[in-house]
Protein backbone atom coordinates (compact mmCIF):
# COMPACT_ATOMS: atom_id res chain seq x y z
CA UNK A 1 0.00 0.00 0.00
CA UNK A 2 1.25 3.49 -0.89
CA UNK A 3 2.09 5.72 2.07
CA UNK A 4 2.41 9.51 2.14
CA UNK A 5 5.48 10.24 4.31
CA UNK A 6 4.72 13.98 4.36
CA UNK A 7 1.89 13.73 6.90
CA UNK A 8 1.66 12.39 10.44
CA UNK A 9 4.10 12.49 13.34
CA UNK A 10 7.58 12.21 11.73
CA UNK A 11 8.96 9.72 14.22
CA UNK A 12 5.99 7.38 13.98
CA UNK A 13 5.79 7.62 10.19
CA UNK A 14 9.50 6.89 9.79
CA UNK A 15 9.51 3.96 12.18
CA UNK A 16 6.52 2.32 10.49
CA UNK A 17 8.16 2.78 7.11
CA UNK A 18 11.71 1.73 8.06
CA UNK A 19 11.07 -1.34 10.20
CA UNK A 20 9.76 -3.43 7.27
CA UNK A 21 12.81 -2.20 5.31
CA UNK A 22 15.01 -3.59 8.04
CA UNK A 23 13.21 -6.92 7.82
CA UNK A 24 13.54 -6.89 4.04
CA UNK A 25 17.27 -6.40 4.09
CA UNK A 26 17.69 -9.19 6.62
CA UNK A 27 16.05 -11.55 4.16
CA UNK A 28 18.00 -10.02 1.26
CA UNK A 29 21.23 -10.81 3.09
CA UNK A 30 20.04 -14.38 3.60
CA UNK A 31 20.84 -14.97 -0.08
CA UNK A 32 24.56 -14.51 0.38
CA UNK A 33 24.61 -15.82 3.94
CA UNK A 34 22.82 -18.98 2.82
CA UNK A 35 25.35 -19.46 0.03
CA UNK A 36 28.26 -19.21 2.45
CA UNK A 37 26.54 -21.26 5.13
CA UNK A 38 25.70 -24.17 2.82
CA UNK A 39 29.10 -24.00 1.10
CA UNK A 40 30.96 -24.09 4.41
CA UNK A 41 28.78 -26.70 6.13
CA UNK A 42 28.11 -29.14 3.30
CA UNK A 43 31.03 -28.70 0.87
CA UNK A 44 34.01 -27.54 2.91
CA UNK A 45 36.20 -24.67 4.06
CA UNK A 46 37.67 -24.15 0.57
CA UNK A 47 34.18 -23.81 -0.91
CA UNK A 48 33.34 -21.19 1.73
CA UNK A 49 36.55 -19.34 0.89
CA UNK A 50 35.74 -19.50 -2.85
CA UNK A 51 32.22 -18.09 -2.39
CA UNK A 52 33.57 -15.41 -0.05
CA UNK A 53 36.32 -14.51 -2.49
CA UNK A 54 33.76 -14.20 -5.32
CA UNK A 55 31.42 -12.18 -3.13
CA UNK A 56 33.71 -9.15 -3.15
CA UNK A 57 33.48 -9.02 -6.96
CA UNK A 58 29.69 -9.48 -6.98
CA UNK A 59 29.51 -6.35 -4.83
CA UNK A 60 30.68 -4.34 -7.86
CA UNK A 61 27.62 -5.45 -9.80
CA UNK A 62 25.40 -4.86 -6.78
CA UNK A 63 26.86 -1.36 -6.50
CA UNK A 64 25.43 -0.46 -9.92
CA UNK A 65 22.04 -2.00 -9.16
CA UNK A 66 21.82 -0.29 -5.76
CA UNK A 67 22.83 3.02 -7.34
CA UNK A 68 20.00 2.67 -9.87
CA UNK A 69 17.69 1.78 -6.98
CA UNK A 70 18.59 4.96 -5.09
CA UNK A 71 18.38 7.18 -8.15
CA UNK A 72 14.95 5.86 -9.07
CA UNK A 73 13.72 5.94 -5.49
CA UNK A 74 14.73 9.54 -4.74
CA UNK A 75 13.36 11.00 -7.99
CA UNK A 76 10.11 9.03 -7.82
CA UNK A 77 9.73 10.05 -4.15
CA UNK A 78 10.01 13.72 -5.05
CA UNK A 79 7.39 13.43 -7.80
CA UNK A 80 5.11 11.38 -5.54
CA UNK A 81 5.44 13.94 -2.74
CA UNK A 82 4.62 16.72 -5.20
CA UNK A 83 1.63 14.69 -6.52
CA UNK A 84 3.03 14.79 -10.10
CA UNK A 85 1.98 11.25 -11.02
CA UNK A 86 2.58 11.57 -14.76
CA UNK A 87 6.21 12.53 -14.29
CA UNK A 88 6.50 9.83 -11.65
CA UNK A 89 5.47 7.12 -14.14
CA UNK A 90 7.89 8.48 -16.75
CA UNK A 91 10.63 8.43 -14.12
CA UNK A 92 10.00 4.73 -13.44
CA UNK A 93 10.05 3.84 -17.13
CA UNK A 94 13.17 5.93 -17.74
CA UNK A 95 14.95 4.26 -14.83
CA UNK A 96 14.10 0.81 -16.15
CA UNK A 97 15.29 1.52 -19.69
CA UNK A 98 18.57 3.10 -18.61
CA UNK A 99 19.21 0.36 -16.02
CA UNK A 100 18.72 -2.31 -18.69
CA UNK A 101 21.50 -0.73 -20.78
CA UNK A 102 23.84 -0.55 -17.78
CA UNK A 103 23.08 -4.18 -16.92
CA UNK A 104 23.86 -5.40 -20.45
CA UNK A 105 27.21 -3.62 -20.46
CA UNK A 106 28.14 -5.04 -17.06
CA UNK A 107 27.25 -8.57 -18.12
CA UNK A 108 29.57 -8.32 -21.11
CA UNK A 109 32.42 -6.94 -19.00
CA UNK A 110 31.86 -9.50 -16.27
CA UNK A 111 31.89 -12.52 -18.54
CA UNK A 112 35.07 -11.32 -20.23
CA UNK A 113 37.13 -10.09 -17.30
CA UNK A 114 36.13 -11.94 -14.11
CA UNK A 115 38.83 -14.57 -14.54
CA UNK A 116 41.65 -12.00 -14.89
CA UNK A 117 40.24 -10.08 -11.92
CA UNK A 118 40.24 -13.19 -9.75
CA UNK A 119 43.89 -13.74 -10.62
CA UNK A 120 44.69 -10.07 -10.03
CA UNK A 121 43.55 -10.30 -6.40
CA UNK A 122 45.82 -13.30 -5.83
CA UNK A 123 43.06 -15.90 -5.57
CA UNK A 124 44.71 -19.15 -4.41
CA UNK A 125 44.88 -21.75 -7.16
CA UNK A 126 42.74 -24.24 -5.22
CA UNK A 127 39.90 -21.66 -5.08
CA UNK A 128 40.10 -20.31 -8.62
CA UNK A 129 37.84 -22.77 -10.47
CA UNK A 130 35.00 -22.61 -7.93
CA UNK A 131 35.25 -18.83 -7.65
CA UNK A 132 34.95 -18.40 -11.41
CA UNK A 133 32.08 -20.89 -11.68
CA UNK A 134 30.11 -19.06 -8.98
CA UNK A 135 30.72 -15.70 -10.65
CA UNK A 136 29.74 -16.85 -14.15
CA UNK A 137 26.35 -18.10 -12.96
CA UNK A 138 25.82 -14.97 -10.87
CA UNK A 139 26.49 -12.71 -13.86
CA UNK A 140 23.84 -14.43 -15.99
CA UNK A 141 21.34 -13.53 -13.27
CA UNK A 142 22.21 -9.82 -13.26
CA UNK A 143 18.99 -8.72 -15.08
CA UNK A 144 16.99 -10.14 -12.16
CA UNK A 145 19.14 -8.21 -9.70
CA UNK A 146 18.77 -4.90 -11.58
CA UNK A 147 15.04 -4.99 -12.23
CA UNK A 148 14.30 -6.23 -8.74
CA UNK A 149 16.21 -3.26 -7.30
CA UNK A 150 14.36 -0.80 -9.54
CA UNK A 151 11.05 -2.32 -8.42
CA UNK A 152 11.93 -2.09 -4.73
CA UNK A 153 13.08 1.50 -5.29
CA UNK A 154 9.62 2.31 -6.63
CA UNK A 155 7.93 0.60 -3.69
CA UNK A 156 10.04 2.62 -1.26
CA UNK A 157 9.33 5.85 -3.14
CA UNK A 158 5.60 5.18 -2.78
CA UNK A 159 6.02 4.65 0.95
CA UNK A 160 5.39 0.90 0.65
CA UNK A 161 8.00 -1.08 2.57
CA UNK A 162 5.73 -4.05 3.28
CA UNK A 163 5.42 -5.56 -0.21
CA UNK A 164 9.20 -5.99 -0.77
CA UNK A 165 9.40 -7.58 2.68
CA UNK A 166 6.88 -10.27 1.68
CA UNK A 167 8.69 -11.04 -1.58
CA UNK A 168 12.07 -11.27 0.11
CA UNK A 169 10.86 -13.39 3.01
CA UNK A 170 9.44 -16.01 0.66
CA UNK A 171 12.31 -16.03 -1.87
CA UNK A 172 15.06 -16.02 0.77
CA UNK A 173 13.60 -18.95 2.65
CA UNK A 174 13.15 -20.77 -0.66
CA UNK A 175 16.79 -20.04 -1.48
CA UNK A 176 17.97 -21.76 1.69
CA UNK A 177 15.95 -24.86 0.85
CA UNK A 178 17.16 -24.94 -2.74
CA UNK A 179 20.79 -24.41 -1.66
CA UNK A 180 20.59 -27.48 0.54
CA UNK A 181 18.72 -29.51 -2.11
CA UNK A 182 21.15 -28.72 -4.93
CA UNK A 183 24.27 -29.27 -2.81
CA UNK A 184 23.28 -32.32 -0.78
CA UNK A 185 20.71 -34.24 -2.82
CA UNK A 186 21.96 -33.31 -6.30
CA UNK A 187 25.64 -32.99 -5.35
CA UNK A 188 26.13 -29.87 -7.49
CA UNK A 189 28.79 -28.28 -5.27
CA UNK A 190 29.41 -24.54 -5.58
CA UNK A 191 27.37 -24.47 -8.82
CA UNK A 192 24.31 -25.61 -6.85
CA UNK A 193 24.66 -22.67 -4.47
CA UNK A 194 24.88 -20.24 -7.39
CA UNK A 195 21.94 -21.74 -9.34
CA UNK A 196 19.70 -21.69 -6.28
CA UNK A 197 20.31 -17.96 -5.89
CA UNK A 198 19.77 -17.40 -9.63
CA UNK A 199 16.37 -19.10 -9.64
CA UNK A 200 15.04 -17.50 -6.45
CA UNK A 201 16.13 -14.01 -7.44
CA UNK A 202 14.48 -14.54 -10.84
CA UNK A 203 11.11 -15.42 -9.34
CA UNK A 204 11.17 -12.52 -6.85
CA UNK A 205 12.17 -10.09 -9.63
CA UNK A 206 9.32 -11.09 -11.92
CA UNK A 207 6.77 -10.83 -9.13
CA UNK A 208 8.06 -7.44 -7.98
CA UNK A 209 8.04 -5.91 -11.47
CA UNK A 210 4.52 -7.25 -12.13
CA UNK A 211 3.16 -5.70 -8.93
CA UNK A 212 4.90 -2.37 -9.62
CA UNK A 213 3.28 -1.99 -13.04
CA UNK A 214 -0.07 -3.05 -11.65
CA UNK A 215 0.25 -0.47 -8.85
CA UNK A 216 1.24 2.31 -11.22
CA UNK A 217 -1.59 1.40 -13.59
CA UNK A 218 -4.12 2.20 -10.87
CA UNK A 219 -2.77 5.75 -10.52
CA UNK A 220 -4.75 7.68 -13.14
CA UNK A 221 -3.23 10.50 -15.16
CA UNK A 222 -4.93 12.87 -17.60
CA UNK A 223 -2.70 12.62 -20.65
CA UNK A 224 -0.33 10.31 -22.49
CA UNK A 225 2.76 9.51 -20.46
CA UNK A 226 6.10 9.33 -22.33
CA UNK A 227 8.09 6.18 -21.60
CA UNK A 228 11.40 8.02 -21.61
CA UNK A 229 12.53 11.52 -20.72
CA UNK A 230 16.02 12.93 -21.21
CA UNK A 231 15.35 15.59 -18.58
CA UNK A 232 14.30 13.01 -16.01
CA UNK A 233 17.26 10.83 -16.99
CA UNK A 234 19.56 13.72 -16.02
CA UNK A 235 17.86 13.97 -12.62
CA UNK A 236 18.03 10.21 -12.21
CA UNK A 237 21.72 10.19 -13.15
CA UNK A 238 22.48 13.10 -10.81
CA UNK A 239 21.56 10.83 -7.89
CA UNK A 240 22.31 7.39 -9.35
CA UNK A 241 25.81 8.07 -10.71
CA UNK A 242 27.28 9.36 -7.42
CA UNK A 243 25.60 6.46 -5.62
CA UNK A 244 27.02 4.00 -8.16
CA UNK A 245 30.46 5.56 -7.87
CA UNK A 246 30.25 5.39 -4.10
CA UNK A 247 29.19 1.76 -4.05
CA UNK A 248 31.59 0.83 -6.86
CA UNK A 249 34.63 2.39 -5.26
CA UNK A 250 33.71 0.75 -1.96
CA UNK A 251 33.53 -2.56 -3.83
CA UNK A 252 36.85 -1.89 -5.56
CA UNK A 253 38.29 -0.99 -2.19
CA UNK A 254 36.99 -4.25 -0.76
CA UNK A 255 38.59 -6.13 -3.65
CA UNK A 256 41.90 -4.41 -2.90
CA UNK A 257 41.48 -5.39 0.75
CA UNK A 258 40.65 -8.95 -0.36
CA UNK A 259 43.91 -8.91 -2.29
CA UNK A 260 45.73 -7.85 0.89
CA UNK A 261 44.03 -10.67 2.82
CA UNK A 262 44.60 -13.48 0.30
CA UNK A 263 48.38 -13.84 0.85
CA UNK A 264 47.67 -14.73 4.49
CA UNK A 265 46.23 -18.07 3.29
CA UNK A 266 42.93 -19.95 3.06
CA UNK A 267 42.44 -20.05 6.85
CA UNK A 268 42.38 -16.24 7.13
CA UNK A 269 40.31 -16.01 3.92
CA UNK A 270 37.70 -18.43 5.31
CA UNK A 271 37.54 -16.66 8.68
CA UNK A 272 37.15 -13.31 6.95
CA UNK A 273 34.56 -14.71 4.49
CA UNK A 274 32.37 -15.87 7.36
CA UNK A 275 32.75 -12.82 9.59
CA UNK A 276 32.42 -10.25 6.79
CA UNK A 277 29.04 -11.77 5.90
CA UNK A 278 27.90 -11.11 9.46
CA UNK A 279 29.32 -7.59 9.33
CA UNK A 280 27.75 -6.84 5.93
CA UNK A 281 24.40 -7.99 7.26
CA UNK A 282 24.54 -5.16 9.79
CA UNK A 283 26.02 -2.50 7.51
CA UNK A 284 23.62 -3.26 4.67
CA UNK A 285 20.72 -3.14 7.12
CA UNK A 286 21.77 0.29 8.33
CA UNK A 287 22.32 1.42 4.73
CA UNK A 288 18.81 0.32 3.83
CA UNK A 289 17.39 2.25 6.77
CA UNK A 290 19.37 5.23 5.49
CA UNK A 291 17.75 4.72 2.09
CA UNK A 292 14.36 4.82 3.81
CA UNK A 293 15.32 8.14 5.35
CA UNK A 294 16.27 9.31 1.84
CA UNK A 295 12.73 8.50 0.66
CA UNK A 296 11.27 10.30 3.68
CA UNK A 297 13.49 13.33 3.03
CA UNK A 298 12.76 13.40 -0.73
CA UNK A 299 8.99 13.18 -0.26
CA UNK A 300 9.00 16.01 2.27
CA UNK A 301 11.25 18.20 0.14
CA UNK A 302 8.99 17.46 -2.85
CA UNK A 303 6.02 18.56 -0.70
CA UNK A 304 8.04 21.60 0.46
CA UNK A 305 8.06 20.48 4.11
CA UNK A 306 11.77 20.57 5.00
CA UNK A 307 10.97 21.21 8.67
CA UNK A 308 9.95 17.55 9.03
CA UNK A 309 13.43 16.36 8.01
CA UNK A 310 15.13 17.30 11.30
CA UNK A 311 12.59 15.25 13.27
CA UNK A 312 13.22 12.41 10.86
CA UNK A 313 16.96 12.53 11.57
CA UNK A 314 16.40 12.24 15.32
CA UNK A 315 13.92 9.40 14.87
CA UNK A 316 16.27 7.59 12.50
CA UNK A 317 19.15 7.92 14.95
CA UNK A 318 17.07 6.44 17.76
CA UNK A 319 16.05 3.57 15.51
CA UNK A 320 19.54 2.56 14.39
CA UNK A 321 21.02 2.89 17.88
CA UNK A 322 18.31 0.72 19.38
CA UNK A 323 19.13 -1.92 16.76
CA UNK A 324 22.87 -1.51 17.37
CA UNK A 325 22.72 -2.48 21.04
CA UNK A 326 21.74 -6.17 20.63
CA UNK A 327 23.87 -6.56 17.50
CA UNK A 328 27.02 -5.29 19.21
CA UNK A 329 26.44 -7.54 22.22
CA UNK A 330 25.72 -10.55 20.01
CA UNK A 331 28.74 -10.15 17.74
CA UNK A 332 31.20 -9.22 20.47
CA UNK A 333 30.34 -11.95 22.95
CA UNK A 334 28.81 -14.70 20.77
CA UNK A 335 30.67 -14.20 17.49
CA UNK A 336 32.46 -17.53 17.87
CA UNK A 337 29.20 -19.49 17.85
CA UNK A 338 27.84 -17.52 14.90
CA UNK A 339 30.93 -18.45 12.88
CA UNK A 340 30.14 -22.14 13.41
CA UNK A 341 27.03 -21.62 11.27
CA UNK A 342 29.36 -21.07 8.31
CA UNK A 343 32.21 -23.47 8.99
CA UNK A 344 31.48 -26.97 10.29
CA UNK A 345 35.02 -27.77 11.45
CA UNK A 346 36.95 -24.50 11.24
CA UNK A 347 40.70 -24.40 11.58
CA UNK A 348 42.01 -22.55 14.61
CA UNK A 349 43.24 -19.75 12.34
CA UNK A 350 39.88 -19.31 10.60
CA UNK A 351 38.03 -19.17 13.91
CA UNK A 352 40.52 -16.80 15.48
CA UNK A 353 40.38 -14.51 12.45
CA UNK A 354 36.58 -14.31 12.46
CA UNK A 355 36.31 -13.65 16.20
CA UNK A 356 38.94 -10.92 16.13
CA UNK A 357 37.33 -9.21 13.13
CA UNK A 358 33.91 -9.08 14.81
CA UNK A 359 35.27 -7.87 18.15
CA UNK A 360 37.20 -5.03 16.56
CA UNK A 361 34.38 -3.80 14.32
CA UNK A 362 31.14 -4.36 16.24
CA UNK A 363 31.55 -1.64 18.94
CA UNK A 364 31.73 0.93 16.15
CA UNK A 365 28.27 0.09 14.78
CA UNK A 366 26.95 3.06 16.75
CA UNK A 367 29.32 5.30 14.77
CA UNK A 368 28.70 3.98 11.26
CA UNK A 369 24.92 3.85 11.78
CA UNK A 370 24.88 7.56 12.68
CA UNK A 371 26.82 8.32 9.48
CA UNK A 372 24.36 6.35 7.36
CA UNK A 373 21.35 8.19 8.84
CA UNK A 374 22.97 11.54 8.01
CA UNK A 375 23.85 10.22 4.54
CA UNK A 376 20.19 9.34 4.01
CA UNK A 377 19.22 12.99 4.43
CA UNK A 378 22.06 14.21 2.21
CA UNK A 379 20.98 11.83 -0.60
CA UNK A 380 17.29 12.61 -0.23
CA UNK A 381 18.05 16.31 -0.49
CA UNK A 382 20.27 15.77 -3.52
CA UNK A 383 23.44 16.90 -1.68
CA UNK A 384 25.52 14.30 -3.48
CA UNK A 385 28.80 16.26 -3.36
CA UNK A 386 28.84 16.25 0.43
CA UNK A 387 27.71 12.64 0.52
CA UNK A 388 30.55 11.61 -1.77
CA UNK A 389 33.19 13.50 0.23
CA UNK A 390 32.30 11.67 3.44
CA UNK A 391 32.01 8.29 1.75
CA UNK A 392 35.28 8.49 -0.17
CA UNK A 393 37.09 9.65 2.94
CA UNK A 394 35.97 6.45 4.65
CA UNK A 395 36.97 4.29 1.70
CA UNK A 396 40.40 5.82 1.14
CA UNK A 397 41.29 5.60 4.82
CA UNK A 398 40.22 1.97 5.08
CA UNK A 399 42.09 0.84 1.99
CA UNK A 400 45.31 2.76 2.71
CA UNK A 401 45.39 1.77 6.38
CA UNK A 402 44.62 -1.88 5.54
CA UNK A 403 47.67 -1.98 3.25
CA UNK A 404 49.92 -0.12 5.68
CA UNK A 405 48.90 -1.82 8.94
CA UNK A 406 48.95 -5.32 7.43
CA UNK A 407 52.65 -4.84 6.71
CA UNK A 408 53.40 -4.17 10.38
CA UNK A 409 53.64 -6.60 13.29
CA UNK A 410 49.84 -6.48 13.46
CA UNK A 411 49.59 -8.59 10.30
CA UNK A 412 45.99 -9.43 9.34
CA UNK A 413 44.71 -7.77 12.53
CA UNK A 414 45.93 -4.44 11.13
CA UNK A 415 43.49 -4.86 8.23
CA UNK A 416 40.52 -5.11 10.59
CA UNK A 417 41.67 -2.01 12.53
CA UNK A 418 41.28 0.10 9.38
CA UNK A 419 37.47 -0.14 9.45
CA UNK A 420 36.77 1.76 12.72
CA UNK A 421 39.17 4.57 11.79
CA UNK A 422 37.55 5.14 8.39
CA UNK A 423 34.05 4.93 9.84
CA UNK A 424 34.78 7.43 12.62
CA UNK A 425 36.30 10.14 10.42
CA UNK A 426 33.56 9.79 7.79
CA UNK A 427 30.80 9.89 10.41
CA UNK A 428 32.07 13.24 11.68
CA UNK A 429 32.00 14.64 8.15
CA UNK A 430 28.49 13.39 7.32
CA UNK A 431 27.02 14.73 10.54
CA UNK A 432 28.72 18.11 10.06
CA UNK A 433 27.27 18.32 6.53
CA UNK A 434 23.81 17.52 7.93
CA UNK A 435 24.14 20.04 10.76
CA UNK A 436 25.13 22.75 8.28
CA UNK A 437 21.42 22.88 7.40
CA UNK A 438 22.07 23.41 3.69
CA UNK A 439 19.50 20.73 2.86
CA UNK A 440 16.78 23.18 3.96
CA UNK A 441 17.55 25.38 0.99
CA UNK A 442 17.39 22.57 -1.58
CA UNK A 443 14.46 23.30 -3.95
CA UNK A 444 11.90 20.62 -4.78
CA UNK A 445 12.42 18.99 -8.15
Amino acid sequence: MNQDLTVGKPGTVLWKFCLPLFGSILFQQLYNIADSLVAGKFIGENALAAVGNSYEITLIFLAFSFGCNIGCSVIVSQFFGAKEYGKMKTAVSTAMHSSAVVCAVLMGIGLLFCDPLLRLIHTPQELLADSKLYLDIYIWGLPFVFFYNIATGVFSALGDSGTPFIFLAISSLANIGMDILFVTALDMGVAGVAWATFLCQGVSCLLAVFVVFRRLGKMKTEKHIPVFSGQILKKFAAVAVPSILQQSFISVGNIVIQGVINPFGSGVIAGYAASVKLNNLVITSFTTLGNGISNYTAQNIGAQKPERVRSGFRAGLRLVWMLSVPLVLLYFFAGKWLLYFFIDEPTALALQTGIRYLRILSPFYFVISAKLVADGILRGAGMMKQFMIATFTDLILRVVLAVVLSATVLGATGIWCAWPIGWSVAAVLSILFYRSGKWKAVPAE
